[in-house]
């Protein structure tokens, strides 16, 4: 995964509000991407949560996926 890049949250991060299948943006790598800074923001472009996360929390957009909007509770 490099910066900038959007990714999918692969795990619940209930600290934060965020739900599995959550897109956010990688917005620094750590240790040479066994960690990363990841910028989750709402479609009105409030930043949601920046969460640090290992590698394993997230994957790559995959080919044919459509996001879906839902309300987090803590927006």
């Amino acid at each position: 995964m490099k910066e900038l890049e959007q990714i999918v949250l692969t795990s619940d991060i209930p600290e934060h509000g965020l739900k599995s299948g959550d897109i956010g943006t990688v917005v620094m790598i750590h240790k040479g991407g066994a960690g990363l800074e990841v910028e989750f923001v709402a479609l009105d472009g409030q930043t949601i949560a920046v969460a640090t996360l290992p590698a394993d929390k997230v994957r790559p957009v995959g080919h044919g996926e459509i996001p879906h909007a839902r309300r987090v509770a803590n927006a």
